[in-house]
């Protein structure tokens, strides 16, 4: 079945979106406004970009007609934290999702700690395994109630548990137990289910098949 993209209503063009893209990455994202308040929310339109310079791409949506509190700061102040969600951190994050009105403090109301980052005013949520601290580089409209931003990670905080290797920068993805958003509303996958695929080389395809190589 083809689905035209261009003219369906906008609540079906996200279901089809959220319900196949799957698992998304959840960036757990603290701000500070101008007037000195944290707010906390988590965001799964989002992704690393690249590394050189180490850029990670967020999707603000404003569902409401108004931009989260979150999403506001982040374009106000042009500064954020990206905290990834292990697991254990599932229920806490869930309660930043709350609809409170912009002076609550979401890290509190989840009993969660403000950690000082290093290069932007932000705080990180220390119960989180990994933060970025991130400066945005750029930002773009793509409608009249979303805008993508990419930014620049400027510091990265790993708890020392998952760090393998200091020097060789080795981590125990696996020991970190992140979650990803799934389809619906309130539906998260855990990251425990793994498999390995060897990508293949072209040489090795051309033994393994029995074709002559090319002269």
């Amino acid at each position: 079945m083809i689905f035209d993209m261009e003219t369906l209503e906008a609540q079906n063009r996200y279901k089809i979106l959220t319900a196949t893209v799957t698992p998304r990455p959840i960036a757990w994202i603290t701000t500070l406004s101008a007037g000195g308040v944290v707010n906390a929310a988590p965001f799964s339109f989002f992704n690393v970009m690249g590394h050189e310079p180490p850029t990670v791409a967020i999707g603000l949506l404003a569902g409401t007609g108004r931009f989260k509190d979150t999403a506001a700061n982040i374009l106000d102040t042009g500064e954020f934290v990206v905290n990834l969600v292990a697991e254990r951190n599932a229920e806490a994050m869930n309660i930043t999702c709350i609809d409170a009105p912009p002076e609550i403090d979401e890290l509190e109301l989840a009993g969660l700690t403000a950690a000082p980052s290093q290069a932007v005013r932000p705080p990180r949520i220390a119960e989180s395994p990994v933060s970025f601290e991130c400066r945005v580089l750029s930002s773009l409209v793509t409608g009249p109630r979303q805008t993508a931003v990419i930014g620049r990670v400027v510091r990265a905080h790993l708890d020392d548990a998952i760090i393998l290797d200091k020097e060789r920068c080795h981590i125990d993805t696996e020991a970190l137990h992140l979650i990803a958003r799934m389809h619906g509303s309130g539906w998260y996958a855990r990251s425990r289910d793994l498999f390995q695929i060897d990508r293949p080389t072209w040489a090795a395809w051309q033994d393994t098949s029995g074709k002559t190589k090319p002269a």
